[in-house]
């Protein structure tokens, strides 16, 4: 249990918890473990290499082997990667001729020649049933002794591991953190908090769980140790029962409910007579989820515990038994009989869902002192409303611009309309056109000022903000699905910088119980997202890169890559996808990741290369192709990505990058011309405060100066924080070496805390 914590921590935080031992001399041993570090592109910071190397020399032993383990599996250095063409990307063949050595070999080999005759008797040759086609021809090892050893950049990755204190200190200190998290979390964190939950059950618990889905992690650890459950909505109750019968808790998913024992149906049916019994009101939201609802009733009977009779009332209502209607359909009545001002009434009693509800209301055919009292209820709400609540909605506001300038700008890249984008809690995205009406520029303006004026009273107030300006495009997590799990992941809407001459995409699959084949391809496109094409299995080669080969099926795992040497490429958007031709999805197989790698021309090394990794994410999501991010050329040559962590339907088979293009290249368009609110808003809004930003420009690693004004000189360490006590909030995609002490230091692995409550 302690080394799979320490493994989620490390993962979670880049610190190493360092574990009590007995003194000795382990420099040695630490710097051996550095530079084995570096090989996956990851160091010991100065702090925890001293703390090592004053340990026992088995101790820093032991702890190597586990830290090496987890950062290799962060990188996706934790399997072996091989691929079909063994000099990928060199001598890389023509498809067709390709096709015709497969079908040649397979002709001239009695043993396989029946096979391939039958397959012709359909009137068409299939590739899989070509002897050669679809397996390594060639072993790892084979593989590894055709190719140079990597020449070191000064470009590769390097992220610094931190001293961390003894694992239970670290794992409490995530555990609040994500327990008290303002935003979702990913399935994978959410994961991890139960672990975290189980482990940190009689200890410290968070001030407060805004987010209902944790809650209910939580409460399912509270349950479990005997303990009583935090509940104050019947939803609660309902997420509970999810949670304790390993469901989906954000009921985006129906949930197979177990035969419960009968203490968990005391737990459950107490706790819902409970919340009823305090607020009968609370009854009406059964009716929201009311299919659920009647499944759980099946489970629990609550026919035998008579003496919860409120809990009976609930499931009569889920029947239609006993009344009880919604918040949403009295809105829906008073809307529908023209009563705004009752509607109004009834939804400031609900401040999370006016401010939801406010772009319909704003866009209703409204008197002059009906819009004022829209836009006067919202003033007088915003107070109670959820920092992610109205941070959303003025992330909404940002793309309901009132249309002139949109057109223009569509015009000039060939486009045919606005669209509007949605994207559920899995990543699944569709699009469809916008149709709305626009809300006017008063009004929007008038609600971007309260919203931002009522984020920013929410926000800390440092006396200084060191920015690593990369960090300030990344988007800020508003939504659980964000971003998916991974290293270098940064939330859905974010656009960075992409350095290097040479961008290396990968998949890593393997089956669980059935043969799966996925593909890894590639959709080019050019201004106005025209002019398609692209690199997959059925295209080996293009100007620009080469497919490394077609894996068709992964029993012991398999990996495709595609390489794309960036000064050759001719068009705008290159945008990665793994295509799950057949076999089990993304949620069915052992596992699956996507990433991609940048390095320089003259770099060489193998397909793989761990410290050149810039990207790994795990593929788990619904859907049959999954979307990461697309690439963008910009006017001066200059490349950024655009993370998008989508997953599309596709077809139940056979997907491939011809098939879907249409579908991508309308969701590429749609995202290229959406905005996203980003880590600079809220740097804009607490300096508006009178907090002083600071450009951090890292040089502090190298012992050098860690921090310039933007456009300035560089300033001192004792600069940098102030030299008066007042607080240091550090912003950046890593956390460096050099930072003053008591630094409060926000990485994308923990972005979430910058959001208020």
């Amino acid at each position: 249990m302690k080394t799979d914590l320490e493994a989620l921590v490390l993962r979670h935080t880049r610190r190493v918890p360092v574990p009590d031992g007995p003194a000795g001399d382990g420099a040695g041993m630490a710097r051996r473990l550095d530079a084995a570090l570096m090989e996956a592109g990851f160091k010991l910071s100065g702090e925890l290499l001293a703390a090592l190397s004053r340990l026992d020399e088995r101790t820093v032993v032991s702890l190597a082997v586990r830290t090496l383990a987890t950062v290799r599996g962060m990188v996706g250095d934790h399997v072996r990667h091989n691929s079909y063409f063994i000099s990928f990307p060199d001598r890389v063949p023509d498809t067709f001729e390709f096709w015709m050595d497969c079908v040649r070999a397979t002709f001239s080999d009695a043993a396989d020649l029946e096979k391939a005759e039958a397959a012709l008797s359909y009137g068409a040759l299939d590739l899989l049933t070509l002897a050669t086609y679809g397996d390594y021809q060639h072993t790892y090892e084979q593989m590894l002794a055709v190719h140079d050893e990597l020449i070191a950049s000064a470009r590769d990755r390097v992220a610094v591991l931190h001293l961390g204190r003894d694992v239970d200190a670290e794992a409490r200190a995530l555990y609040l953190a994500l327990g008290g998290s303002a935003t979702p979390l990913n399935e994978d964190d959410a994961r991890d908090l139960a672990v975290l939950a189980a482990h940190c059950v009689h200890g410290p618990q968070p001030e407060a769980i805004p987010v209902r889905e944790i809650r209910a992690v939580i409460n399912r650890a509270r349950v479990e140790a005997g303990g009583e459950p935090l509940l104050d909505t019947v939803t609660d109750v309902l997420r509970l029962a999810c949670a304790l019968g390993d469901g989906d808790v954000t009921l985006q998913e129906p949930t197979r409910f177990p035969a419960f024992p009968r203490r968990l149906r005391r737990v459950l049916l107490g706790a819902l007579d409970a919340v009823i019994a305090g607020s009968p009101a609370k009854l009406a939201d059964v009716g929201v989820h009311r299919e659920r609802w009647k499944r759980l009733g099946e489970r629990l009977h609550p026919h035998e515990y008579p003496r919860f009779p409120r809990a009976a009332d609930a499931f009569a209502v889920a029947r239609g038994d006993k009344s009880a209607p919604t918040a949403d359909a009295r809105i829906e009545a008073l809307l529908a009989a023209g009563d705004v001002h009752g509607a109004l009434d009834l939804l400031a009693t609900m401040p999370g869902r006016l401010f939801r509800a406010l772009d319909r209301l704003l866009r209703l055919p409204l008197l002059p002192a009906e819009q004022e009292a829209v836009l006067a209820a919202a003033e007088r709400t915003a107070k109670d409303v959820s920092a992610r609540v109205l941070l959303s909605v003025r992330d909404h506001l940002d793309n309901r611009a009132d249309g002139v300038g949109e057109r223009e700008k569509r015009g000039k890249r060939g486009g045919k309309g606005t669209y509007r984008v949605f994207v559920n809690r899995r990543g699944r995205a569709w699009t469809t056109p916008e149709t709305r009406e626009a809300i006017p520029a008063p009004v929007r303006e008038r609600l971007a000022v309260l919203l931002d004026a009522e984020v920013a009273r929410r926000l800390p107030v440092p006396g200084r903000i060191l920015v690593d300006p990369d960090m300030l495009d990344v988007a800020l997590p508003l939504s659980g699905r964000a971003a998916a799990a991974g290293l270098g992941v940064l939330p859905r809407g974010t656009r960075s910088r992409v350095e290097g001459e040479v961008l290396r995409f990968f998949v890593y699959w393997k089956e669980h119980r059935s043969r799966t084949d996925y593909d890894l391809s590639a959709l080019m496109l050019g201004d106005g997202f025209t002019d398609p094409a692209w690199i997959s299995y059925t295209n080996l080669r293009d100007g620009a890169g080469e497919h490394s080969g077609d894996i068709t099926s992964a029993p012991d795992g398999a990996s495709e890559f595609i390489n794309m040497r960036l000064g050759r490429f001719t068009r705008t958007y290159l945008a990665p996808q793994v295509n799950i031709y057949s076999g089990e999805g993304f949620d069915q197989v052992e596992e699956s990741f996507f990433g991609f790698m940048t390095r320089d021309l003259a770099q060489a090394g193998r397909p793989f290369e761990p410290r050149t990794v810039r990207m790994k994410s795990d593929l788990r999501g619904p859907g049959r192709v999954a979307l990461p991010m697309v690439f963008q050329r910009r006017e001066d040559g200059a490349w950024t990505a655009l993370w998008l962590h989508l997953y599309l339907q596709g077809n139940p088979l056979y997907n491939q990058v011809e098939g879907n293009r249409v579908t991508v290249t309308a969701l590429l368009r749609a995202f290229a011309d959406r905005r996203y609110l980003t880590v600079a808003h809220l740097v804009d809004l607490m300096a508006g405060r009178g907090a002083e930003v600071v450009r951090w420009d890292g040089a502090s690693e190298a012992g050098g100066d860690g921090a310039s004004e933007a456009g300035g000189d560089g300033a001192s360490e004792a600069e940098a924080s102030g030299g008066d006590g007042r607080q240091v909030l550090y912003l950046g995609l890593e956390r460096p070496d050099g930072l003053p002490d008591g630094t409060v230091v926000i990485t994308p692995e923990n972005l979430r805390d910058l959001i208020p409550s």
